[in-house]
């Protein structure tokens, strides 16, 4: 993954795949025309199994493997990831690239939001050539009230601001 163009890569791959997912975090405020530094992808997905093993297939096709000491198809286990966000307080599961750290991808391991519903409300992109699915303002703004940390607040108020224009 040491090559440029690593997003169109990713997006690319998640089209063909027909992976199920939305684009959420600071990628997905870029997409909607605020600028916000960022480098690793936030996603929602929907977490039906054979969506999330179609997802850890693409990892591994990416290289990117789990930031914990865990195998990646934990993931579809729905009770593995009810145990993590318990007793580990897990609200993502990250895949990184080992050759370069600023390459990664976050999975929400709970949707706070119905992601049928999200889903039909998204904004379809064209970005690095390729088409994205990206959570609409207002669902990106409930999911940033969730969160709830700094960046998130700073995020709100540029997405309130920019609704209005």
């Amino acid at each position: 993954m040491k090559e440029k163009g690593i997003y169109p890569r990713i997006f690319k791959k998640l089209e063909e795949k027909k992976i199920k997912y939305l684009v959420i975090g600071g990628i997905a405020i870029n997409l909607h025309g605020i600028q916000r530094a960022t480098s690793d992808i936030d996603l929602m997905l929907a977490m039906d199994k054979e969506n999330i093993l179609k997802f850890v297939s693409l990892t591994k096709e990416l290289g990117l493997s789990p930031k914990v000491p865990v195998k990646a198809e934990e993931l579809a286990n729905a009770e593995k990831l009810k145990e993590w966000r318990e007793e580990k307080n897990m609200k993502v599961f990250s895949f990184r690239d080992i050759d370069n750290p600023y390459i990664s991808i976050d999975i929400m391991t709970k949707n706070y939001l119905s992601f049928e519903k999200a889903f039909k409300k998204r904004i379809i992109t064209e970005a690095w050539g390729v088409t994205v699915n990206v959570a609409s303002i207002n669902d990106l703004i409930k999911l940033k009230e969730i969160a709830g940390r700094p960046i998130d607040l700073a995020d709100i108020e540029a997405l309130k601001e920019f609704g209005k224009q």
